[in-house]
């Protein structure tokens, strides 16, 4: 249990300072949106973030997409399953689509997590050693895993939830035939 909890620390020490890396990329990204759609004369009023007081939250507007960033639940040590490899001691930070205030809103504590893995787009998660890559696991590819170093992996988790959620269209809704 100590080799466990010294991979937990070590995780959930490097899944805070991700989350810091994304909330820099986040107001860069915000930032360059702004001078893009602004310079084609698009109002920006729709596209900033916010982070909540506990800073385990952020939320991106982007025009009418919004996008939010956890890494509540980090609170004990968490494997990711590995098939034949031992299981990876993990902090995980989960994105979702939509506000993460209103999807827990009215949710009872013990019901919170499985609202927001409802909305989960994606997940990133962040291994105790450096040396290791993180994973990325995107539900809508199948939960296919793709390896990211470190470095890359804020600002590469940011680029590529954004670009799922605002790359496709939102269908008209229609009546459903019987």
């Amino acid at each position: 249990m100590y080799k466990q909890f010294l991979e937990y620390q070590r995780s959930s020490m490097n899944a805070q300072e991700t989350f810091v890396k994304i909330t820099d990329n986040m107001q860069a990204t915000v930032e360059y949106l702004k001078q893009s759609f602004g310079a084609r004369g698009v109002a920006t009023d729709n596209i900033y973030f916010e982070e909540d007081p506990s800073k385990s939250v952020l939320i991106l507007n982007i025009l009418w997409h919004t996008i939010s960033f956890t890494t509540r639940w980090n609170n004990q040590p968490q494997a990711l399953y590995r098939g034949v490899e031992a299981p990876m001691i993990s902090g995980r930070i989960i994105a979702m689509k939509g506000n993460f205030n209103e999807i827990v809103k009215n949710v009872k504590e013990s019901e919170q997590l499985q609202a927001v893995l409802e909305q989960e787009v994606a997940s990133l998660f962040i291994p105790a050693e450096r040396s290791q890559n993180c994973i990325i696991k995107i539900n809508h590819l199948g939960n296919r895993e793709f390896y990211i170093n470190h470095m890359d992996a804020p600002r590469e988790f940011l680029l590529k939830v954004i670009e799922t959620i605002c790359g496709g269209g939102i269908y008209h809704e229609e009546q459903r035939q019987q």
